[in-house]
Formats: structure tokens, sequence, C-alpha cells
């Protein structure tokens, strides 16, 4: 084994001007939120699975597409309401001002010392990835729809990319 040099005058330094209290965090991220992490990634993967299998399992296309609707309608609600509260910090509402003009508020957690003892870096992977990685899927799934002329599953592929603007509003 090769042994480190006593001498050594090199010293660790944080990237991008990091605090030093992210050095003393264990290097395990754990997950606080454990139900909010599954169900954020569960309305997701069962829309998918129930897109991909839902030929082998029923002859009928109107009770695939309304079970795929109701499990993203489902997902909408839990990242608006409550995954993306809990796991990255994030806020949105409606306030209309005094000429009655609707505006959208938006806001996300500060990255503090404080928060970063409640934000943890594995849900915030979690949150990140889910949200990014599956409607992915969905394009590819309507490109594979298109190119195999399945003109319903089509339908379902573009609802689901559209279902934000629809939802929002209910």
């Amino acid at each position: 084994m090769l042994q480190q040099d006593s001498n050594d005058d090199t010293e660790d330094v944080a990237l991008f001007d990091a605090e030093e209290e992210t050095t003393n965090r264990p290097k395990k991220s754990k997950i606080r939120h454990p139900v909010a992490s599954f169900f954020h990634l569960f309305f997701r993967v069962s829309a998918i699975i129930v897109y991909l299998l839902c030929e082998l399992f029923s002859s009928s296309f109107i009770a695939c597409m309304v079970t795929i609707i109701l499990l993203l309608s489902c997902d909408f609600w839990a990242v608006k309401n409550v995954t993306g509260r809990l796991m990255v910090g994030l806020r949105w509402w409606n306030h209309i001002d005094e000429d009655g003009k609707s505006h959208w508020v938006f806001e996300s957690r500060k990255a503090s010392s404080q928060e970063s003892k409640t934000v943890s870096e594995a849900e915030s992977r979690i949150f990140w990835l889910g949200l990014i990685a599956c409607p992915v899927l969905w394009v590819v799934f309507a490109f594979s729809a298109l190119f195999s002329f399945r003109v319903k599953w089509l339908i379902v592929v573009e609802i689901q990319q559209c279902r934000g603007p629809v939802f929002a509003f209910s």
C-alpha cells in the first residue's frame, strides 16, 4: 500500500465557496420523507407501466386511457401540493392584484446552513430525476406511437405532455 507523505503541504479546499458545515455532514444522505418520495415516483412509474402493459391485460382502450390520466392527475397533485414542498421546498400560488390581473408566484427554498438540515440531497435528486426522466420517456413513447401509426396511443401521450396547464386551473 502507498503511504501518504506527512510533509504534504496541500489542504482540502471546498469548491465554489461552499460553507465549511457541508464537510461535517455525513456521506450518506438520508431520505427524510420516504412516503413523499415513494408517491412522487409511484404515480409516474405506474402510469408508464399501465401505458406499456395495458394492451396485455385489457382490450378496452378507454379504461386504459382513463387509468393513465387518473394516475397522472394524482402525480400532478402530489408534486404541486406535497412532494415539491417537502422534498425540495417549492411553493406556488395565484395572486390577484388590485387591477384584477392574475399573477402566479413561484418560490423555492434558498440554500442556507439551516435549510441544509431539512433538505436531503437524496430527496432532491429523486425529485428532479423523476421530474425530468419520466417526461423524456413519454417523448420516446410519442415517437414510438407516431412511427408505428398508433394514433389513439399518440393522443394519450399528448394528453400526458399537456396535462400541466390543463389541471393547473382545477
